[in-house]
C-alpha cells in the first residue's frame, strides 16, 4: 500500500474513532454565570409564546430582572405580554434606520410591562430571505447594543423549534445559552420536534459544545402521559404540566396574563419559575423515530402496518431487467 493510501486509511480510522467516541458529560452543577440565558424550543402552535409571557411575568413579580426575546419570524412572542399589541421588530427597525442613516437605539426595540423587558427579532417578508439568517442578523444588532453587558437575571429566548438549523440553532451551536427547555404536549409531532432539539444538543456536544437540556414543559396536558414518558426515556425532567383547560385557552385567546401571584393559576407558574431557575442542564438521550412511535398506542400510530417493498412490475407494469453497470472500478492498491 502506498504512503498516500496509508495516510488516507489512517485518516478514515481517526474520523471513525472520533465519531464513535462518547462526548464528555455536560456540567450538572449549579449555573455560575450571573445571567441565565435560556433557549426555549417547541413545535409551532404548541404554546411557547403563551408560556413564556406568563413565565417572564411571574419571574418579574418575584423580583427577578427578566428579558424576553422573541426569535420566531412570526414575531408573536410578546403579543400576549402587551395585550395583543405587536411591538416593532429589530429587523424592521434596523432596515428603516439604515435607510435614514441612523443607528438603532435600545428604546426603539425594547419595551417594558410590569418589570418585564421584551423585544422581537422579527424576520424577512414572506418569500424574501431566510428566517434563520434574520435571527443571526438580529443577534448581531443586539451585540452592538451591548447584549453581553446587560444586567439581567434571566434572558429567555423563544425559538421556532420545527427546524433546528442555521440561525434557529444559534444558541446551541455557539453556546449562547447555558441550557435549553423544550415545550411539548401529548402528541406525536410536538414530541418529534422536542426530540429533534435533543438531537441538536447532542450533536453540538460532540463538536465541543456545552449546552444541555434543563427539561420539558408539558403544555395542553390531557393526562394521557406520552410527553412524560418521552421525558423519562430521554432522561430529562418535567418542569411543569399546564393542563388542557378551557379557562386557560379562553384567557390566552384574549391576550390575558394568568401567571400572576395570588390567582388561580399563579401557583403553577410560581412552580415553573422555580424549576426553570434551578434545573441544571443535562445531556439528553434522543430517541429514534421508532422510539417516539412506541410512546403511542398502535391504533394511534399504525404500528401494526407491515411495510411491503415495491417491485419494478408495480412501478412499470413489466418485469425488472438487470443491466450491467457502466461504473468504472479502479484498483484500490
Amino acid at each position: 500500500m502506498s504512503d498516500n493510501a496509508t495516510a488516507l486509511h489512517q485518516l478514515h480510522n481517526n474520523v471513525r474513532a472520533e465519531a464513535n467516541s462518547e462526548p464528555e458529560a455536560v456540567h450538572t452543577g449549579p449555573v455560575t454565570k450571573e445571567t441565565q440565558i435560556i433557549a426555549i424550543y417547541g413545535k409551532g402552535g404548541i404554546g411557547k409564546s403563551f408560556t413564556l409571557a406568563n413565565l417572564s411575568y411571574m419571574m418579574a413579580q418575584q423580583g427577578k430582572k427578566v428579558l424576553l426575546i422573541g426569535c420566531d419570524p412570526k414575531s408573536d412572542t410578546t403579543s400576549l405580554l402587551f395585550g395583543g399589541k405587536a411591538c416593532p421588530t429589530i429587523i424592521e427597525v434596523s432596515a428603516k434606520k439604515k435607510l435614514a442613516g441612523e443607528a438603532v437605539a435600545i428604546g426603539d426595540v425594547c419595551f417594558i410591562r410590569d418589570g418585564v423587558f421584551a423585544m422581537e427579532l422579527g424576520g424577512p417578508e414572506v418569500g424574501r430571505g431566510c428566517g434563520g439568517r434574520g435571527i443571526i442578523h438580529g443577534f448581531e444588532i443586539l451585540e452592538k447594543l451591548g447584549f453581553h453587558d446587560w444586567g439581567f437575571d434571566f434572558v429567555l429566548l423563544d425559538f421556532l423549534g420545527d427546524v433546528v438549523c442555521g440561525g434557529f440553532g444559534l444558541p446551541i451551536a455557539r453556546d449562547m445559552c447555558q441550557k435549553v427547555i423544550v415545550v411539548g404536549s401529548n402528541d406525536n409531532q410536538s414530541l418529534y420536534v422536542a426530540n429533534n432539539v435533543c438531537n441538536a444538543v447532542e450533536y453540538f456536544r460532540r463538536l465541543g459544545g456545552n449546552v444541555g437540556v434543563a427539561g420539558i414543559l408539558i403544555n395542553k396536558d390531557d393526562g394521557t402521559g406520552e410527553a412524560a414518558a418521552f421525558a423519562k426515556a430521554a432522561g430529562i425532567p418535567v418542569l411543569a404540566a399546564i393542563p388542557q383547560h378551557d379557562d386557560i385557552r379562553r384567557k390566552s385567546a384574549n391576550y390575558e396574563i394568568i401567571g400572576i401571584p395570588g390567582t388561580e393559576w399563579g401557583p403553577l407558574f410560581e412552580e415553573l419559575a422555580r424549576n426553570v431557575a434551578d434545573a441544571p442542564p443535562v445531556r439528553p438521550k434522543p430517541l429514534t423515530m421508532d422510539g417516539i412511535l412506541d410512546l403511542f398506542s398502535a391504533e394511534t400510530t399504525g404500528r401494526d402496518v407491515v411495510l411491503q417493498p415495491a417491485t419494478m412490475f408495480d412501478m412499470c407494469g413489466k418485469e425488472e431487467i438487470t443491466k450491467s453497470t457502466l461504473e468504472v472500478v479502479y484498483d484500490t492498491v
